[in-house]
């Protein structure tokens, strides 16, 4: 009897602690997985949102949708490293007269005139509190909501939206940010950057940090008391929050600065 091939993965990875699932077939992808705890999952997009949410147990699961014309030729790829997992959007230059990758553990992240095509790739991830994230995409939003671990979120063209236990890497170009952070203990800087959107950040009542914050056109607001130090200079100031020490960095160009007492946004 002629038995049926069947397009399941299966992969004993390095740094992992059980044996992965995976699956890419046509408009969807799905992926199931468990990591030792502060690894790091990362997701890597190109047109599409991102979401992320606490799983319910030990297990990371990854789901992504494809839309639009030639949707099922985007290949979805798994890269595992000592740090973790990192899942790409990969768009194949033949299709889209661009290219996106290589996929790879680590902040970088490249596309090519691809920015415009319709065919959108949607990620929804769920993952144990004891894990970091990353999320990156071009084009579309970043949700990452109740989080255990550090956080970082990024995009060009989308809003970003994140609450974690630990504290969080945001940046986008055209759109606004929400932060919700559990505690302030970063080494050396933690940045927060837009451009084109407002930037509201909450931090615990017990934060002390070296403020440094920028808004061309907006305004900027504080529930914590801070001492500046020698006034405003054009558009920016250094300030202290409490005792001071870590290094903070809020950035807007066009849109106001808000920062919240945990619980207030």
């Amino acid at each position: 009897m002629q038995r049926k091939s069947i397009p399941l993965i299966v992969v004993v990875l390095l740094g992992l602690t059980s044996v992965l699932w995976s699956q890419d077939q046509g408009r969807e992808f799905h992926w199931t997985g468990k990591l030792a705890a502060d690894k790091v999952v990362e997701i890597k997009n190109v047109n599409g949102s991102i979401e992320a949410a606490p799983a319910s147990g030990d297990e990371i699961e990854v789901n992504a949708d494809k839309s639009g014309p030639k949707a099922d030729q985007v290949k979805i790829e798994v890269v595992q490293s000592g740090e973790g997992v990192t899942i790409c959007a990969v768009y194949p230059s033949s299709f889209f007269g661009g290219s996106s990758g290589p996929c790879q553990q680590g902040n970088s992240w490249h596309s090519s005139n691809i920015h415009g095509d319709n065919t959108k790739v949607n990620f929804t991830v769920k993952l144990p509190k004891n894990l970091r994230f990353s999320a990156q995409t071009v084009n579309g939003g970043v949700t990452a909501e109740d989080l255990g671990r550090f956080v970082r979120a990024t995009s060009v063209n989308g809003s970003i939206r994140v609450s974690t236990a630990a504290w969080a890497q945001v940046e986008t170009v055209n759109g606004s940010i929400t932060a919700s952070m559990g505690n302030a203990a970063w080494d050396g800087t933690l940045k927060i950057n837009s451009v084109n959107g407002s930037v509201k950040i909450e931090f615990p009542d017990d934060l002390n940090a070296d403020v440094k914050f920028s808004s061309v056109n907006g305004r900027i607001s504080s529930d914590f008391p801070i001492t500046i130090s020698g006034g405003f200079v054009g558009h920016s100031a250094h300030g202290t929050i409490g005792k001071g020490g870590r290094a903070l960095v809020i950035e807007t160009v066009n849109g106001s600065v808000d920062l919240k007492k945990r619980g207030s946004i």
